[in-house]
C-alpha cells in the first residue's frame, strides 16, 4: 500500500540500492506403554512409519521446517514441557550433545506440545536450544508423544523414526544410529505427562462432517483464491476436488504455507489476518487424517459456482492501462519504465487501488508515480514522481485506505511505472492494469509512507543465518497503519520493532518465515502510536545456504540489487503525522532527510556512524570523505556533521524496488 518519498540522501540510498519405530525391538513400545499415565497407554501409538513435514516456530520466533534438514545425518527431537525437572536437568546435557555432534551433521530440537505453556514461559527458561511451539499438537500427535523428555531420532534419508526412548539415553542411542548399529533398549522417561485432548476423541475424527464442518472452513479461508479464475492452482469447486487434493492441503497446513499469511499469531493483531483458528486447523487436518470422508448432507462447495471477480473491489472508477511489454522466455530483464497519460481533468482523492497483473508468472512488481509532465524521452524517472497510483508485488492484494485517510491524484500529467519482469521459460506479453477507486469527499488526513532500507547489505557465501538491521527515525508524533516487508529469494525472516525515546522496545510484526511468493501489507488492527524521537527497527535474516530451496547460488557473496537473484532489506510503512491534515500539509521528505542515511548504515544502533559501518556502495561513497566529515575527530560521524557535509556526497537517480505504494504528496 505504500511507496517511499525520498530526500536527497534517500535518493542516494536507494541507488546503492525438514525404520520403523520399533526397529524390530518390541521392548521400546512395551516400556513406553508401561510408563504411560492414566489412559495414555491405550491411545499412544507407536512412532509413525514416516514423520511428515512440518514447520514450527521456536520460542525466539525462528521458523524450523523439518524437511529443510534433509542433508543432516540425524534429527534429534526431544519432547518438552516448561518447568519439568527432568527437562531442566537434561537441558545442559542436550545442549552440549548438540554442540558435540553438530560437525557430524546432527540437528537437535525440543518440541513443546504442552497446551499449558506460553511462549513467554519458554523464553523465561533461557535454554540454549530451540523449543518448537507445537501449539496445535499436530506434530506431537503424529510422533505419539505422551511425556516430556521423550527422545525421537529421525533418519532424514527416509524420514522414519530410527529410535524412540528416553532423552536421558540420547548419546548412546545417537552413537548407535550414526554407526548403523542396533540402538540400546529404550528406557522409560521420567518427564511430566503431556495431555493431548484430541486423542480422547480420535475415534470421532471419521465423523467430522464435510458438509457442516469442513466445507464452511474452506469457504471462509480458501475459496477466495481457490476458485475458477482465482490465483490458487486448483478450484475447490466440490467435494471430489477437495478430496483429491486432501494430502496436499494437510501438508501446506502443517508447514504453515497456507493460508498465505506469514505474520506470527503470537505477535500483534492485524485487521487483515488470514490465519486460521486452532479449531479450524485441527478440524481440517484430523478430517484428512481420517480419510477425508464425504459423510451425509449436501455439498456446499458444489451447490454454487464461484468465479473470481475480475476486480475484487468492484468496477474501478479509473482503469490505467500499463503499456504492453513482451517478456522473453529467459534471461534477465532490466527494469522497464513506461508511462501513460493521466486522463483526470480534476484532482481526486484515492481510497483504494488494485493492480491486475497481465501475467502473474512474469510480473515481480509494479510501482507507480504521478508526474507533472510526460517525460520527453519516453522513459519514466522516479526522481519526478510525486505520488503513487497503486503498486504490486508477488502475492499482494488490493490496497484500501480506511477511515479518514487517503492520498491525492492531481489532474493531468502522466503516471509513470516501474515494471520488474522475471522470465519463466515462455515468451509472454504482459498487459497489466491498475484499478483506482476515488473518495467522494476530501479525507481529514493524509496517508504517508517511508521505507526502512539498507542498501549496504552484504551476505557471505554459504551463510545460513546472516543478519542485517536498519531503522527509520520519526521526528514528530505519528500513527502507524501498516508494514510491508520486502526482500528476495534468500530472505529467511523479518520483523519490525518500535523503540521509543525511553529505550523501551515493542515487537510489532514478526515473519518467522519470509515467503518471496507471498508479499503483502500487514495492517494493524489499531494504529500504533509512534512518539516523536522513536525508531522503527527492521531485522532481516537471510539464508544463503544450500538448505534454502529457493537459493539461486549459495556459493556467492550477495549484495543489494534490483534483480531477484540479488537481495534487499526494504520494509515500507504506512502512517500519518498527528500534526498534519489534508488542509495543512507538511514536507514529508524533509522530516526524514537528516536521519535516513543513519538508519540505513547505523548497524549498532548508536545514532552515529563508524568506519566499520562503511559497507556496500554507500560505504564506498562516504568512506573517502570520512575524516573530512568527522570534524570532531572522535572517530564518529554524528547527524550534525553529516548534515553539514551533505554537499560532499554525489547525487544519483534512485532505483526503487519493493512494494512501495501510495506516496502522499508533500
Amino acid at each position: 500500500m505504500i511507496r517511499a518519498a525520498f530526500g536527497v540522501l534517500g535518493l542516494l540510498a536507494t541507488t546503492a540500492v525438514l525404520a520403523s519405530c520399533t526397529t524390530d525391538n518390541a521392548t521400546t513400545s512395551s516400556a513406553l506403554a508401561a510408563n504411560a499415565l492414566d489412559n495414555a497407554a491405550s491411545v499412544a501409538e507407536a512412532a509413525p512409519a514416516r514423520v511428515d513435514n512440518f514447520m514450527l516456530v521456536d520460542q525466539n520466533l525462528e521458523a524450523h521446517e523439518l524437511y529443510r534438514l534433509a542433508d543432516a545425518k540425524a534429527v534429534v527431537i526431544v519432547s518438552h514441557a516448561a518447568g519439568d525437572p527432568e527437562i531442566r536437568r537434561l537441558a545442559p546435557q542436550l545442549a552440549a550433545l548438540r554442540d558435540r555432534y553438530a560437525a557430524q551433521g546432527v540437528e537437535l530440537l525440543l518440541l513443546n506440545s504442552n497446551l499449558k505453556d506460553t511462549r513467554e514461559a519458554l523464553v523465561a527458561q533461557d535454554l540454549r536450544l530451540p523449543v518448537l511451539m507445537d501449539a496445535h499438537q499436530l506434530v506431537g500427535e503424529q510422533l505419539g508423544v505422551t511425556r516430556s523428555a521423550e527422545l525421537y531420532i529421525v533418519d532424514p534419508k527416509t524420514w522414519t523414526v530410527a529410535y524412540r526412548g528416553a532423552a536421558a539415553d540420547a548419546e548412546p542411542a545417537l552413537k548407535a544410529v550414526l554407526a548403523g548399529q542396533a540402538p540400546p533398549a529404550a528406557g522409560a522417561t521420567k518427564g511430566l505427562a503431556i495431555a493431548f485432548p484430541e486423542r480422547a476423541r480420535q475415534a470421532q475424527f471419521a465423523k467430522i462432517s464435510y458438509a457442516r464442518d469442513v466445507a464452511p472452513i474452506l469457504e471462509r479461508n480458501c475459496v477466495g483464491c481457490h476458485s475458477e479464475g482465482g490465483i490458487g492452482p486448483f478450484a475447490m469447486s466440490n467435494y471430489d476436488m477437495v478430496k483429491g487434493f486432501a494430502p496436499m492441503i494437510r501438508e501446506v497446513i502443517r508447514t504453515d504455507r497456507m493460508p498465505p499469511y506469514n505474520a506470527d499469531p503470537h505477535v500483534g493483531k492485524f485487521s487483515d489476518s488470514k490465519n486460521m483458528t486452532a479449531a479450524e486447523i485441527k478440524t481440517l487436518v484430523h478430517w484428512i487424517e481420517a480419510g477425508a470422508p464425504r459423510g451425509d448432507g449436501p455439498d456446499p462447495l458444489g451447490a454454487k459456482k464461484i468465479v473470481a471477480a475480475e476486480w475484487p473491489l468492484g468496477k474501478p472508477d479509473l482503469i490505467l492501462d500499463i503499456p504492453a511489454y513482451k517478456v522473453p522466455a529467459s534471461g534477465i530483464v532490466d527494469y522497464q519504465r513506461p508511462f501513460s497519460a493521466n486522463p483526470l481533468t480534476e484532482g481526486k482523492w484515492i481510497r483504494a487501488t488494485t493492480v491486475k497483473p497481465g501475467d502473474r508468472r512474469a510480473v515481480h512488481h509494479v510501482l507507480t508515480g504521478w508526474m507533472k509532465e510526460a517525460p520527453k524521452n519516453g522513459v519514466s524517472s522516479e526522481t519526478n514522481w510525486r505520488g503513487s497510483v497503486g503498486g504490486y508485488a508477488v502475492g499482494a492484494e488490493s490496497n484500501v485506505f480506511g477511515g479518514d485517510v487517503g492520498t491525492f491524484l492531481p489532474a493531468g500529467g502522466a503516471v509513470g511505472y516501474q515494471m520488474h519482469y522475471t522470465p519463466y521459460g515462455k515468451e509472454t506479453v504482459d498487459k497489466s492494469q491498475i484499478g483506482v477507486y476515488f473518495r467522494k469527499d476530501q479525507p481529514k488526513y493524509i496517508m504517508r509512507s517511508v521505507v526502512v532500507i539498507d542498501t549496504s547489505i552484504e551476505i557471505q557465501p554459504n551463510s545460513a543465518r546472516h543478519k542485517e538491521v536498519a531503522y527509520v527515525e520519526f521526528p514528530k508524533d505519528a500513527l502507524l497503519y501498516s508494514a510491508f516487508p520486502h526482500a528476495h529469494y534468500r530472505a529467511y525472516s523479518s520483523d519490525l520493532w518500535l523503540q521509543t525515546p525511553d529505550g523501551k522496545k515493542t515487537l510489532l510484526l514478526s515473519l518467522p518465515r519470509y515467503d518471496f511468493n507471498w508479499q503483502r501489507s500487514y495492517n494493524f488492527a489499531e494504529p500504533v502510536k509512534i512518539p516523536a524521537g522513536s525508531k522503527l527497527i527492521a531485522h532481516y535474516v537471510y539464508d544463503n545456504s544450500k538448505r534454502n530451496p529457493a537459493n539461486p547460488d549459495p556459493t556467492i557473496k550477495v549484495t543489494w540489487g534490483e534483480q531477484s537473484h540479488e537481495e534487499m532489506l526494504f520494509t515500507s510503512v504506512s502512517f500519518r503525522w498527528l500534526d498534519e491534515t489534508a488542509e495543512k500539509q507538511i514536507d514529508n521528505d524533509a522530516r526524514f532527510a537528516e536521519t535516513r542515511l543513519f538508519g540505513m548504515m547505523d548497524d549498532n544502533l548508536d545514532g552515529r556512524l563508524q568506519k566499520a559501518e562503511m559497507r556496500g556502495q554507500m560505504g564506498r561513497m562516504i568512506g573517502p570523505f570520512f575524516e573530512r566529515i568527522d570534524t570532531s575527530k572522535d572517530g564518529n560521524i554524528d547527524k550534525a556533521e553529516m548534515k553539514a557535509a551533505s554537499a560532499l556526497l554525489p547525487r544519483r537517480r534512485p532505483s526503487n524496488d519493493g512494494p512501495n505504494e501510495n506516496t502522499p504528496l508533500g
